[in-house]
Protein backbone atom coordinates (compact mmCIF):
# COMPACT_ATOMS: atom_id res chain seq x y z
CA UNK A 1 0.00 0.00 0.00
CA UNK A 2 1.15 3.79 -0.71
CA UNK A 3 1.47 5.81 2.70
CA UNK A 4 -1.37 6.52 4.24
CA UNK A 5 -3.10 7.99 7.38
CA UNK A 6 -4.51 5.24 10.06
CA UNK A 7 -7.37 6.24 12.33
CA UNK A 8 -9.08 3.87 14.32
CA UNK A 9 -12.42 3.75 14.88
CA UNK A 10 -14.10 2.54 18.31
CA UNK A 11 -17.18 0.99 17.13
CA UNK A 12 -19.16 -0.92 19.77
CA UNK A 13 -15.93 -2.42 21.85
CA UNK A 14 -14.31 -3.37 18.22
CA UNK A 15 -11.30 -1.14 17.02
CA UNK A 16 -11.85 -0.73 13.16
CA UNK A 17 -8.80 1.06 10.98
CA UNK A 18 -9.71 3.36 8.52
CA UNK A 19 -6.53 4.52 6.27
CA UNK A 20 -6.95 7.87 4.34
CA UNK A 21 -5.08 7.10 0.81
CA UNK A 22 -5.03 8.80 -2.18
CA UNK A 23 -8.04 10.91 -1.27
CA UNK A 24 -10.00 7.98 -0.10
CA UNK A 25 -11.01 6.24 3.18
CA UNK A 26 -10.11 2.66 3.30
CA UNK A 27 -11.34 0.48 6.33
CA UNK A 28 -10.20 -2.80 7.41
CA UNK A 29 -12.81 -5.71 6.67
CA UNK A 30 -10.83 -7.42 8.52
CA UNK A 31 -11.47 -5.64 11.76
CA UNK A 32 -15.27 -5.47 11.28
CA UNK A 33 -15.26 -9.08 11.43
CA UNK A 34 -14.22 -9.58 14.38
CA UNK A 35 -16.97 -8.07 15.90
CA UNK A 36 -18.93 -11.45 14.62
CA UNK A 37 -15.36 -13.60 15.33
CA UNK A 38 -12.40 -12.54 16.75
CA UNK A 39 -10.57 -15.34 16.70
CA UNK A 40 -11.29 -16.32 12.67
CA UNK A 41 -12.15 -13.19 10.93
CA UNK A 42 -10.75 -14.49 7.25
CA UNK A 43 -13.64 -16.98 7.47
CA UNK A 44 -16.37 -14.41 8.00
CA UNK A 45 -14.73 -12.65 4.86
CA UNK A 46 -14.64 -15.57 2.83
CA UNK A 47 -18.33 -16.40 3.57
CA UNK A 48 -19.07 -12.77 2.97
CA UNK A 49 -17.61 -13.28 -0.90
CA UNK A 50 -19.54 -16.80 -1.29
CA UNK A 51 -22.62 -14.83 -1.23
CA UNK A 52 -24.50 -14.79 -4.79
CA UNK A 53 -25.50 -11.04 -3.97
CA UNK A 54 -22.07 -10.14 -2.80
CA UNK A 55 -20.43 -10.92 -5.89
CA UNK A 56 -23.19 -8.92 -7.53
CA UNK A 57 -22.46 -5.75 -5.66
CA UNK A 58 -18.89 -5.95 -5.97
CA UNK A 59 -19.48 -6.39 -9.74
CA UNK A 60 -21.13 -3.37 -9.79
CA UNK A 61 -19.39 -1.16 -8.08
CA UNK A 62 -16.35 -2.49 -10.13
CA UNK A 63 -17.87 -1.68 -12.96
CA UNK A 64 -18.34 1.62 -11.90
CA UNK A 65 -15.07 2.62 -10.42
CA UNK A 66 -12.40 0.26 -12.14
CA UNK A 67 -11.85 0.51 -15.92
CA UNK A 68 -9.59 -2.10 -15.51
CA UNK A 69 -12.10 -4.54 -14.27
CA UNK A 70 -12.36 -8.27 -16.00
CA UNK A 71 -15.95 -9.14 -17.01
CA UNK A 72 -15.15 -12.06 -18.62
CA UNK A 73 -13.60 -13.43 -14.98
CA UNK A 74 -16.51 -11.58 -13.07
CA UNK A 75 -19.16 -13.53 -15.04
CA UNK A 76 -17.16 -17.07 -14.41
CA UNK A 77 -16.95 -16.35 -10.96
CA UNK A 78 -20.68 -15.28 -10.55
CA UNK A 79 -22.18 -18.51 -12.48
CA UNK A 80 -19.95 -20.61 -9.78
CA UNK A 81 -22.25 -18.40 -7.01
CA UNK A 82 -24.23 -20.99 -5.13
CA UNK A 83 -22.66 -23.81 -5.12
CA UNK A 84 -21.80 -26.05 -2.74
CA UNK A 85 -18.16 -26.01 -3.67
CA UNK A 86 -18.19 -22.30 -4.59
CA UNK A 87 -15.07 -21.03 -2.41
CA UNK A 88 -13.49 -17.14 -3.08
CA UNK A 89 -11.02 -15.32 -0.99
CA UNK A 90 -10.00 -11.69 -1.29
CA UNK A 91 -6.79 -12.80 -3.32
CA UNK A 92 -8.53 -14.67 -5.59
CA UNK A 93 -11.14 -12.20 -6.31
CA UNK A 94 -8.61 -9.23 -6.99
CA UNK A 95 -6.22 -11.78 -9.05
CA UNK A 96 -9.07 -13.02 -11.27
CA UNK A 97 -10.94 -9.90 -11.71
CA UNK A 98 -8.13 -7.03 -11.58
CA UNK A 99 -10.53 -5.39 -8.36
CA UNK A 100 -9.40 -2.85 -7.13
CA UNK A 101 -12.35 -1.93 -4.52
CA UNK A 102 -10.46 -4.19 -1.91
CA UNK A 103 -7.48 -5.33 -1.27
CA UNK A 104 -5.26 -7.96 0.73
CA UNK A 105 -1.93 -7.83 1.76
CA UNK A 106 0.45 -8.28 4.88
CA UNK A 107 2.88 -6.15 6.69
CA UNK A 108 2.51 -3.01 8.79
CA UNK A 109 -1.37 -2.39 7.85
CA UNK A 110 -1.68 -6.39 6.66
CA UNK A 111 -4.94 -7.66 6.68
CA UNK A 112 -8.32 -7.44 3.64
CA UNK A 113 -9.44 -3.18 3.10
CA UNK A 114 -12.12 -1.95 1.38
CA UNK A 115 -13.40 1.20 0.16
CA UNK A 116 -16.07 2.90 2.09
CA UNK A 117 -18.92 1.61 -0.54
CA UNK A 118 -17.77 -1.71 0.15
CA UNK A 119 -16.96 -1.62 3.42
CA UNK A 120 -20.57 -0.54 4.47
CA UNK A 121 -22.11 -2.97 2.79
CA UNK A 122 -20.24 -5.62 4.36
CA UNK A 123 -20.96 -4.19 8.07
CA UNK A 124 -24.50 -4.47 7.21
CA UNK A 125 -24.21 -8.22 6.21
CA UNK A 126 -22.47 -8.95 9.62
CA UNK A 127 -24.83 -6.24 11.30
CA UNK A 128 -27.27 -3.94 10.74
CA UNK A 129 -26.44 -2.23 14.13
CA UNK A 130 -23.05 -2.38 14.33
CA UNK A 131 -22.88 -0.79 10.62
CA UNK A 132 -24.91 1.88 11.99
CA UNK A 133 -22.67 3.10 14.54
CA UNK A 134 -19.76 2.64 11.93
CA UNK A 135 -21.29 5.33 10.07
CA UNK A 136 -22.17 7.17 13.09
CA UNK A 137 -18.20 7.13 14.09
CA UNK A 138 -16.72 8.01 10.76
CA UNK A 139 -18.92 10.69 10.06
CA UNK A 140 -17.88 11.87 13.43
CA UNK A 141 -14.41 11.58 12.78
CA UNK A 142 -14.82 13.27 9.17
CA UNK A 143 -16.62 16.20 10.98
CA UNK A 144 -13.84 16.81 13.21
CA UNK A 145 -11.53 16.65 10.27
CA UNK A 146 -13.38 19.52 8.86
CA UNK A 147 -13.65 21.33 12.28
CA UNK A 148 -9.92 21.46 12.41
CA UNK A 149 -8.98 22.02 8.42
CA UNK A 150 -11.03 25.24 8.79
CA UNK A 151 -9.74 26.25 11.55
CA UNK A 152 -6.14 25.89 10.21
CA UNK A 153 -7.52 27.54 7.04
CA UNK A 154 -9.17 30.88 8.70
CA UNK A 155 -6.00 31.10 11.12
CA UNK A 156 -3.69 30.83 7.78
CA UNK A 157 -5.95 33.45 6.44
CA UNK A 158 -5.85 35.81 9.25
CA UNK A 159 -2.02 35.41 9.34
CA UNK A 160 -1.93 36.53 5.57
CA UNK A 161 -3.99 39.36 6.32
CA UNK A 162 -2.12 40.48 9.24
CA UNK A 163 1.58 39.94 6.89
CA UNK A 164 -0.42 42.27 4.31
CA UNK A 165 -0.61 45.32 6.77
CA UNK A 166 3.30 44.81 7.20
CA UNK A 167 3.57 44.80 3.46
CA UNK A 168 1.64 47.77 2.35
CA UNK A 169 2.89 49.84 5.16
CA UNK A 170 6.56 48.93 3.29
CA UNK A 171 4.86 49.49 -0.21
CA UNK A 172 3.98 53.20 1.37
CA UNK A 173 6.93 54.28 2.84
CA UNK A 174 9.58 53.35 0.18
CA UNK A 175 7.63 52.78 -3.17
CA UNK A 176 4.62 55.54 -3.07
CA UNK A 177 5.93 59.12 -3.59
CA UNK A 178 4.46 61.94 -0.84
CA UNK A 179 2.67 63.43 -3.45
CA UNK A 180 0.29 60.36 -5.10
CA UNK A 181 -3.28 60.94 -5.56
CA UNK A 182 -4.83 57.64 -4.03
CA UNK A 183 -6.00 56.10 -7.54
CA UNK A 184 -2.04 56.38 -8.10
CA UNK A 185 -1.60 54.41 -4.89
CA UNK A 186 -4.09 51.53 -5.64
CA UNK A 187 -2.20 50.91 -8.96
CA UNK A 188 0.80 50.20 -6.84
CA UNK A 189 -0.42 48.29 -4.53
CA UNK A 190 -2.30 46.36 -7.01
CA UNK A 191 1.04 45.73 -8.87
CA UNK A 192 3.11 44.62 -5.18
CA UNK A 193 -0.14 42.53 -4.82
CA UNK A 194 0.25 40.65 -8.24
CA UNK A 195 3.78 40.28 -7.67
CA UNK A 196 2.87 37.81 -4.97
CA UNK A 197 0.14 36.23 -6.64
CA UNK A 198 2.34 35.38 -9.14
CA UNK A 199 5.13 34.41 -7.32
CA UNK A 200 3.08 31.82 -5.21
CA UNK A 201 0.01 30.96 -7.78
CA UNK A 202 2.15 31.69 -11.20
CA UNK A 203 -0.85 33.86 -12.61
CA UNK A 204 -2.22 37.82 -11.43
CA UNK A 205 -5.57 38.65 -10.28
CA UNK A 206 -7.13 39.40 -13.45
CA UNK A 207 -5.63 36.46 -15.46
CA UNK A 208 -7.22 34.29 -12.98
CA UNK A 209 -10.45 36.15 -13.56
CA UNK A 210 -10.79 35.67 -17.27
CA UNK A 211 -10.05 32.14 -16.54
CA UNK A 212 -12.90 31.35 -13.86
CA UNK A 213 -15.32 34.05 -14.63
CA UNK A 214 -17.98 31.97 -12.80
CA UNK A 215 -16.37 31.63 -9.45
CA UNK A 216 -16.94 34.64 -6.82
CA UNK A 217 -14.24 36.17 -5.17
CA UNK A 218 -10.62 36.45 -5.77
CA UNK A 219 -7.92 33.98 -6.38
CA UNK A 220 -7.03 34.12 -2.48
CA UNK A 221 -10.21 32.94 -1.29
CA UNK A 222 -9.87 29.71 -3.13
CA UNK A 223 -6.13 28.66 -2.18
CA UNK A 224 -5.18 25.75 -0.27
CA UNK A 225 -3.74 26.07 3.60
CA UNK A 226 -0.43 25.52 2.58
CA UNK A 227 -0.98 27.95 -0.20
CA UNK A 228 -2.14 31.02 2.95
CA UNK A 229 0.99 30.11 4.78
CA UNK A 230 3.13 30.70 1.79
CA UNK A 231 1.31 33.76 1.10
CA UNK A 232 1.64 35.32 4.71
CA UNK A 233 5.56 34.17 4.52
CA UNK A 234 6.44 36.35 1.63
CA UNK A 235 4.30 38.53 2.65
CA UNK A 236 6.67 39.75 5.40
CA UNK A 237 9.71 38.78 2.83
CA UNK A 238 8.72 40.97 0.49
CA UNK A 239 8.37 44.11 2.87
CA UNK A 240 11.86 43.35 3.91
CA UNK A 241 13.35 42.99 0.23
CA UNK A 242 11.36 46.46 -0.29
CA UNK A 243 12.83 47.75 3.07
CA UNK A 244 16.49 46.75 1.58
CA UNK A 245 15.73 48.55 -1.80
CA UNK A 246 15.60 45.58 -4.26
CA UNK A 247 13.99 46.14 -7.58
CA UNK A 248 10.70 44.23 -8.30
CA UNK A 249 12.23 42.22 -10.69
CA UNK A 250 14.49 40.69 -8.46
CA UNK A 251 11.97 40.51 -5.32
CA UNK A 252 9.66 38.88 -7.76
CA UNK A 253 12.48 35.72 -8.29
CA UNK A 254 12.85 35.65 -4.99
CA UNK A 255 9.90 35.36 -4.01
CA UNK A 256 9.27 32.73 -6.68
CA UNK A 257 11.87 30.65 -5.56
CA UNK A 258 11.14 30.70 -2.02
CA UNK A 259 7.27 29.80 -2.44
CA UNK A 260 8.54 26.59 -4.95
CA UNK A 261 10.71 25.36 -2.15
CA UNK A 262 8.25 26.46 0.44
CA UNK A 263 5.38 24.59 -1.08
CA UNK A 264 7.74 21.62 -1.55
CA UNK A 265 8.05 21.24 2.26
CA UNK A 266 4.96 21.37 2.87
CA UNK A 267 3.54 18.75 0.52
CA UNK A 268 6.19 16.35 1.09
CA UNK A 269 6.87 16.46 5.22
CA UNK A 270 4.36 16.05 7.78
CA UNK A 271 4.51 19.56 8.90
CA UNK A 272 0.86 20.63 7.26
CA UNK A 273 -0.28 17.56 8.50
CA UNK A 274 0.41 18.32 11.83
CA UNK A 275 -1.63 21.37 11.38
CA UNK A 276 -4.54 19.77 9.81
CA UNK A 277 -4.79 17.65 12.74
Amino acid sequence: MSKSKKTTLEVQGTSVVVLSQNQQDIFCLTDIAKFKNPDHPDDVIRNWLRSRNTVEFLGVWERLNNPSFNPVEFDGIRMQTGLNSFVLTPKQWIAKTGAMGITSSAGRYGGTYAHKDIAFEFASWVSVEFKLYLIKEFQRLKDDENRRLSLAWNLNRTLSKLNYRIHTDAIQAHLIPAAVTPAQAAITYASEADLLNVALFGQTAKQWRDVNPKLDGNIREYATVEQLLVLANIEGMNAEFIHMALLQGERLMRLNEISIRQMQVLTSTSAIKKLKG
